[in-house]
């Protein structure tokens, strides 16, 4: 069997629940590195670049249209359109100029996809997310203003080995909101996100090994 076979169904076997989706995370790899999966029967994968995503999986896509393509990185406004032709889910929506752009593609398009709010959980300075304090209002904003689908909350947590906290919080917040969906957890921390009810996991190198 293919070693990424090997290694997905290894993850599949660890998180042992339905409910929770692997996004099996393939920025820097080719598609033919990633083929193995797509035939596999895998249908959601995670890019953090909208043009190598744009040239990568645009055929593949066609030829796969059952596929789910999640936008995991930070996204600039100036790519909302491809974003938008390309994407089914986004995992960074951070601000009010980058949701009323998207909103705004996806009217012009007629296409809805599905958001997760990207949440700066310990309000670290070089981190790019929403702060706790302004979740209620950017949240309001986004559903009633904008009408765009907000499904969950997202973090990447500080790497301070305190990701039992920061998943609790996040998990409480999402409650508070009253939305379904949990994106946190990846290859390094994923087991510890199963606790806290997470849904969608992003996992890239446990899955594809290590990057150039």
């Amino acid at each position: 069997m293919n070693p990424i076979i090997n290694r997905f169904e290894n993850i599949k076997s660890l998180i042992n629940n339905s409910n929770v989706k692997i996004v099996a995370v393939s920025k820097t790899f080719s598609y033919d590195v990633i083929r193995p999966l797509v035939d596999h029967g895998h249908l959601h994968f995670g890019e953090n670049k909208v043009q190598e995503a744009v040239s990568k999986w645009t055929e593949a896509k066609k030829n796969n249209p059952h596929i789910n393509l999640h936008m995991i990185g930070r996204l600039q406004s100036n790519k909302a359109k491809d974003a938008v032709r390309l994407f089914d889910y986004i995992h960074s929506l951070d601000s009010q100029k980058l949701a009323a752009n998207l909103a705004k593609q996806e009217d012009n398009i007629n296409k809805k996809l599905k958001y997760f709010i990207q949440v700066n959980i310990d309000n670290e300075k070089q981190k790019s997310g929403i702060g706790i304090n302004l979740l209620d209002d950017f949240y309001y904003y986004c559903t009633r203003e904008l009408k765009i689908n907000i499904i969950g909350l997202m973090v990447i947590p500080p790497n301070d080995g305190r990701e039992n906290i920061y998943f609790k919080k996040l998990m409480e917040l999402n409650k508070l909101l009253a939305l379904k969906e949990l994106s946190m957890g990846m290859s390094s921390d994923f087991k510890v996100a199963l606790n806290y009810e997470t849904s969608f996991v992003r996992i890239g190198s446990s899955i594809f090994g290590k990057r150039d």
